[in-house]
């Protein structure tokens, strides 16, 4: 707390909450190049509900880092690798890509290429039909899981149909014709 008050930028949070950010270089001997402490440090006086603190109720995070940068990104990068084990999750049980079906490697390295094509066209594919708000989802959504997207709009069933000398694709779900229209257009 004491470094944190003296080295740390106060932020006040709200009333009888103040927060103390910012970072220390630190030298080890047994590091090959001396690292950033980045500390996150809130000391908090008054709860939420307006209660006042006896002794005061001090949370501590603190980060290892070798990149220069803001304190503010820093602590957000730490806090937002959960996403990124979502899309690595997203990866292996999505696209099956858990067990790698063969004992060589070049076999492996192309499958895991494709995985990933596939993957990275899935991921458009779910940024693009959040654009506009017209599928029939339940609540507003950041981010679809690629499973959702296989389902819903690459599984979705259709026909060829041909009806006075025309062809036409009849999607069995009317409620996600028009999603399933506004993507086909965005990427013919």
């Amino acid at each position: 707390m004491a470094i944190a008050q003296d080295q740390g930028k106060a932020t006040v949070i709200r009333e009888g909450c103040t927060r103390y950010t910012g970072k220390i270089r630190v030298t080890d001997p047994g590091l090959h190049q001396p690292v950033y402490q980045v500390f996150d440090v809130r000391e908090t006086t008054i709860a939420k509900d307006g209660q006042i603190l006896l002794i005061p109720e001090i949370t501590v995070d603190v980060y290892w880092t070798d990149l220069d940068e803001d304190v503010v990104d820093i602590i957000d990068l730490y806090h937002d690798h959960a996403t990124c084990e979502q899309f690595h999750s997203e990866l292996k049980t999505d696209l099956d890509l858990e067990r790698l079906p063969s004992g060589k490697f070049a076999t492996n390295d192309l499958v895991l290429c494709l995985g990933l094509f596939t993957y990275t066209l899935l991921r458009i594919i779910s940024q693009e039909s959040l654009r506009v708000n017209d599928s029939p989802l339940r609540k507003k959504v950041q981010r679809r899981r690629i499973r959702t997207v296989i389902q819903t709009l690459i599984t979705l069933a259709a026909k060829m149909v041909t009806h006075a000398r025309r062809q036409y694709l009849y999607i069995g779900s009317r409620a996600w014709l028009t999603p399933f229209k506004r993507l086909y257009q965005a990427f013919a």
